[in-house]
Parts: C-alpha cells; sequence; structure tokens
C-alpha cells in the first residue's frame, strides 16, 4: 500500500517549527565551545556547534551540510532523538539556565534542506573498492549505507516494505515525524547512489546468496512483532500489535483497527505511549496504559510520559493482565495487582500477582506494547553465534561469528532504550570496518 505523504489534521506534527527570528536567537544561546560536551553525547557525533554558527550566519546551507555529513538521518533525529538525554542533557547551559535547543535548530536546518535541496556531501577517503548488500532499509542500514557510497563503494539494499525507511516510515507516529521526513531521508541514500530492492523478502538461504554475490553483507534487521501476552482470550478481534496498529495510521488505513470508547494499552514504553496517542486521535474518550510495574520503572523517555498525560492518557500501575474477555470481541480485561521483591525502579526484578487482588476493566480495545520479539531464527539459520537473544557481534567491527557478515542497529544486545541516532552510528561504524577489511584485502 503506498503510504500518502498527507494525513488528517489530528495526526499533523505536533511541535511547530521555529521561526526564523526564534531560530537566531536560540542559536546565539550557544557558546560554541571548543571542547563541547553536546558533540561527545551525540551518538553520531554532529559538530553541533559548528552548524548552530552557520544558523547564526544565515547559511543554512552549510548548517544542514554539516549535519549531514555526521548523520544522513538528521531530519529524523532533529524530532524524535532523546535530546534531553544526549546532546542537549549535557549542554552547559544547564548550569546557568536551560539548555539549547539542539533538536529545534537541527530541525530548522534540515527543513531548508527538505525544501531547497540537499547540500553536496564531502566523499569520504577511498581506500579500497567492493559491493555490499545491506539487508533492512532502517536507519542502521541506510546509515551504513551512506557511509560506504560517499567512500565510493557499490551498494545494493534489499528490504521486505514497499517503502525504505523501517520504522522511521512505518512505526513513528505521524504528529511526532511525518512520513514524508523519512521518505526524503531514503532518497537521499537513493541519490547517493543506493541501488534499492524494495518489497523482496530476504531470508536465510537468500543472504547466504548475497554472500556469494557481494564482498559483504550488512543484516539490519531489527527486531520483530509485538510478543504475545500469553493470556486466555488473547486471539479476540480487538486485540492489536501496537506496531501494526500504529502502521495503519501511518498508511492511511485508519479504519483497520476500529477502537471503540475504551482502550487498554498494555505496556510502558515509548510504544505504548504512540499506541495510545493515536487511539486518543482515533477516537476513543478513555485510553489507559496499563503497567506491571511502578512508575519509576517504565522505559518511556519523560517528555513521552507528559506528552501523553497531556492527550488525556491515563497510567494504572502495578496492574497485570490475565485474561482477555468476551465472546466474538474483547469486552473486559481481568488484571491482577503485583509487586515485586527488590528495588521498584528496577526492570529486572521478577513481578509476582498479588493474590485476591483481581478486579475487571470493560474495554473494546486492547493493544499489546510489550516490547518487541528477537529475531533469533534468521541468526540461527545463519550459523551466527548468540547469546541473551541477542546476535553476537565485534564490538570494534560489528562482525558476527559468520566470516562476512555483519550486523547492526536493534538486533545488537545493548543497555537502554534503542534509538535511531545509535542504529545510524552501528551503520557507520559496520561500514568503516568493511572499508578497512576490503581495504586490505585490495592491498594484497
Amino acid at each position: 500500500m503506498a503510504i500518502p505523504v498527507d494525513q488528517p489534521p489530528q495526526f499533523a506534527e505536533v511541535v511547530p517549527p521555529l521561526t526564523p527570528r526564534e531560530a537566531e536567537e536560540e542559536a546565539l544561546r550557544c557558546y560554541y565551545c571548543y571542547d563541547a560536551p553536546c558533540i561527545k553525547a551525540c551518538p553520531t557525533n554532529i559538530d553541533i556547534p559548528r552548524f548552530i554558527h552557520h544558523i547564526v550566519t544565515g547559511d543554512l546551507k552549510a548548517s544542514a551540510r554539516t549535519i549531514l555529513d555526521a548523520n544522513i538521518l538528521g531530519a529524523t533525529c532533529a524530532r524524535i532523538c532523546p535530546t534531553e538525554a544526549l546532546c542537549e542533557g549535557h549542554c552547559v547551559r544547564t548550569h546557568d539556565s536551560r539548555p539549547v535547543s539542539i533538536g529545534r535548530l537541527q530541525r530548522v536546518a534540515m527543513d531548508y534542506a527538505m525544501t531547497q535541496g540537499v547540500p553536496a556531501l564531502p566523499p569520504r577517503p577511498r581506500h579500497g573498492s567492493g559491493r555490499v548488500a545491506i539487508v533492512g532499509a532502517g536507519p542502521a542500514g541506510l546509515g551504513a549505507a551512506a557511509e560506504l557510497l560517499r567512500a565510493g563503494y557499490q551498494v545494493e539494499i534489499f528490504d521486505r516494505r514497499e517503502e525504505g525507511g523501517g520504522l522511521d516510515t512505518y512505526g513513528i507516529v505521524s504528529y511526532r515525524e511525518p512520513v514524508a521526513v523519512s521518505l526524503f531521508e531514503v532518497n537521499m541514500v537513493r541519490q547517493l547512489g543506493a541501488k534499492m530492492h524494495l518489497g523482496e523478502t530476504v531470508d536465510a538461504p537468500r543472504i547466504r546468496a548475497l554472500q556469494r554475490d557481494f564482498d559483504a553483507v550488512i543484516v539490519a534487521v531489527g527486531l520483530g512483532k509485538v510478543p504475545r501476552l500469553a493470556i486466555p482470550g488473547e486471539d479476540l478481534a480487538g486485540v492489536y500489535d501496537a506496531l501494526d496498529f500504529i502502521e495503519a495510521t501511518k498508511v492511511g488505513d485508519f479504519g483497520a483497527f476500529p477502537v471503540g470508547e475504551r482502550v487498554a494499552v498494555i505496556g510502558a514504553g515509548n510504544t505504548a505511549v504512540d499506541a495510545a496517542t493515536c487511539a486518543k486521535r482515533l477516537g476513543a474518550s478513555e485510553v489507559t496504559i496499563f503497567y506491571r510495574r511502578g512508575e519509576e520503572a517504565m522505559s518511556a523517555y519523560r517528555y513521552e510520559y507528559e506528552f501523553a498525560k497531556q492527550d488525556g492518557i491515563r497510567y494504572q500501575w502495578w496492574a497485570q493482565p490475565v485474561a482477555i474477555l468476551g465472546t466474538q470481541r474483547v469486552n473486559a480485561v481481568r488484571f491482577s495487582r503485583t509487586r515485586v521483591d527488590g528495588p521498584v525502579t528496577s526492570r529486572s526484578a521478577p513481578v509476582q500477582l498479588v493474590e485476591g487482588s483481581e478486579w475487571t476493566v470493560p474495554v473494546d480495545t486492547v493493544i499489546r506494547a510489550v516490547g518487541q520479539e528477537k529475531t533469533l531464527e534468521l541468526w540461527s539459520a545463519l550459523g551466527c553465534r548468540v547469546a541473551d537473544g541477542r546476535v553476537v557481534v565485534d564490538p570494534e567491527t560489528y562482525e558476527t561469528s559468520v566470516a562476512g557478515i555483519f550486523a547492526v542497529g536493534d538486533c545488537l544486545a545493548r543497555p537502554g532504550e534503542a534509538t535511531v541516532v545509535q542504529a545510524v552510528e552501528d551503520g557507520k561504524r559496520a561500514a568503516r570496518a568493511i572499508d578497512r577489511m576490503l581495504s586490505e584485502k585490495s592491498a594484497r
């Protein structure tokens, strides 16, 4: 299904762009630190003082070039990066007032690139030559592709979707990132020279065939669907996967998931917030997020949490669903109170049900938002070593235990919440490792 660029008013972008005057005033607040902590806090190491200085001088083309030189997905990251924990969280101005609004200033430059044209990016030093296949056209795959293309390599990208961009295109709600932004970034990579094979499923045998045809293969497939809750009634009509639910709003299929009046969202991460606020925009009058732990342990970013509350989303802590009720369609959920033995802030302490504490909540819709399944079957079929449910890679090169196959992005094991900016950096680092590998091979 083709993705419509225009969305209905309730799904329009909620954060407005800075006006030219606001951008100039905000940019002038930057101290242009020589040893800027904001750069160190950015996984892709964007030269933040430099791109902000270009905004002050009115050279938005140079500002955009500075950003894209480090992060080809700069437009997406300007909108959805957890800046309060990254660049802005390390801004020295937090000591005397408030941090510079780096994310919104980055959007100023990237909006300019989207409307006025992408500035030419400097090529990377070329040491060797070769062909690289990338499986997955999400942030990690696009980040790797841009780095390799600029270094002179031939790159072909394979993805099962009809459009590239991965979760940026299909899984980030439109009022945070319009789909046009993600498609713009995919097109930038295409213009750099990437050959795209979209709508093509790539399984383990296909990846092994790519190994024979290419000098290296990068697998950037992310994670899978939302796991099942493993409780009675889960197959009733009206029980949805949060990612499928959000995707329907991105592709314009608003009638695919009728929400009714009362919606229960299970889980308290960023995807849960997105699903809940989508349900609100689709007409639900009462949307509640249920989480089996306390507020201190939720994985959603603070600004996502506050955004949900402003949208009228309710939270119910220490609640775990034990059954979904109904005949053909869901009409209620039975919950149990929970507790943990250990710090309430920990997400690793086992949750225990409180005996005799069950109660029933009438609902019309249940949305599962309890993380994503791991892609173990693919890695096992390829013969790659896995541990703790994730593929194991060399921490420097991102190469798996199978020579010539590299893994990047959300499929890797790492602490904390997965971010687009880290996925891009994964792709860049793997690309540089491949460049070194092929350069050494050609020099022999």
